[in-house]
């Protein structure tokens, strides 16, 4: 369950049906992953996720971890419309592998960094109901705001008058999830401007395959655009860094797997783009080693992996440590540190 109802732009959340995945290796050690089940944000729902690693499940048995590359490309081939399936099996193979090497996730992905910083998101909801969230993400030191846009322009423009009301210094950051047409996002713009307020970031104004109206708010908007539902695999971030589409790039494991992710993070710097990292409202299993990418690869400007704070309950051990919107991995061995008890 989730504290409170998250309403974006395409979807509401009450609670997550998410798949917890566990390979073990000959040695005996294991590593977990997660699949996001946000039908239809993701291919899966529960049951299809669940019915897919089990049908997997038998063609792994016996391969060699160490060729975590090749079992991706597998996985790819084998469960080509389930990415959120494939990436929580990659994940799970990858903390397995380090953790019988005796090696931190961070380390493994080039050891940058240690720790990161996240920033909070505000769902869609009323004006007063988001300055209340925002004037206490400010007590507890969230520096970034991030909020949901996209389903009625003036009250959008009226929750985010209210968060810079209710916290005057905070970053912000806005994810309309495709809900704006390109002349109602730089409309949208227009009007925040008009009162004042400046976004640190717009992420994904338009719909994902308006690859026109996604350049053309990048062009116009005066504000950074990150791609985030048009950047799901390598290929769509060729085609961003090429045409110029947008200044970041929003890397999600769930989107596109861990070989994917590393090719994308390459395909931004080769291009002079910006990395974001987010997440599908997952637990800390996901959102663990998606922390441990990121700190390890580096470079990236843009965290919002926030999603574990927004869950009433947080079935996880181990793992990262948080206080507030600081995320430590210095305590962290082996591996990405979480685990889930299948006997709970």
């Amino acid at each position: 369950p989730l504290l409170a109802p998250f309403t974006i732009a395409t979807a509401r959340l009450d609670h997550v049906n998410n798949v917890a995945v566990r390979v073990r290796l000959q040695s005996g050690a294991e590593g977990w992953g997660e699949i996001p089940s946000l039908h239809p944000v993701t291919t899966e729902d529960q049951p299809t996720a669940i019915a897919a690693v089990r049908q997997i499940a038998p063609q792994l048995t016996g391969h060699d971890a160490t060729a975590w590359r090749p079992l991706a490309a597998n996985l790819a081939t084998a469960l080509p419309n389930l990415a959120a399936t494939g990436a929580g099996i990659e994940m799970a193979i990858l903390d397995a592998l380090t953790t019988d090497w005796g090696v931190p996730l961070y380390q493994f992905f080039g050891g940058a960094s240690d720790h990161l910083t996240t920033d909070i998101t505000i769902p869609i909801c009323p004006p007063d109901e988001a300055g209340a969230l925002a004037a206490n993400y400010c007590e507890q030191g969230f520096e970034v705001i991030k909020t949901k846009v996209g389903l009625d322009l003036q009250d959008d423009v009226a929750r985010l008058a209210a968060i810079r009301d209710a916290y005057p210094n905070c970053a912000l950051v806005l994810d309309a999830n495709e809900g704006y047409s390109a002349d109602q996002a730089l409309v949208f713009l227009a009007t925040l401007r008009s009162e004042g307020i400046e976004p640190a970031l717009f992420e994904q104004p338009v719909a994902r395959e308006d690859w026109d109206g996604l350049g053309r708010v990048t062009r116009e908007g005066g504000v950074p655009i990150a791609a985030d539902e048009s950047c799901r695999s390598p290929q769509d971030a060729s085609r961003v860094a090429q045409g110029n589409l947008a200044t970041v790039l929003n890397i999600k494991l769930v989107k596109c797997g861990v070989v994917g992710a590393l090719e994308i993070a390459a395909i931004a710097r080769a291009a002079g783009l910006r990395l974001m990292i987010g997440g599908m409202v997952e637990t800390r299993l996901a959102m663990g080693f998606a922390a441990h990418f990121a700190a390890g690869l580096g470079g990236f400007d843009w965290i919002d992996l926030d999603t574990p704070l927004l869950l009433a309950e947080d079935p996880v051990s181990g793992g990262y440590t948080a206080d507030g919107p600081h995320y430590s991995l210095t305590h962290i061995s082996a591996g990405h540190g979480g685990t889930i008890d299948p006997t709970a």
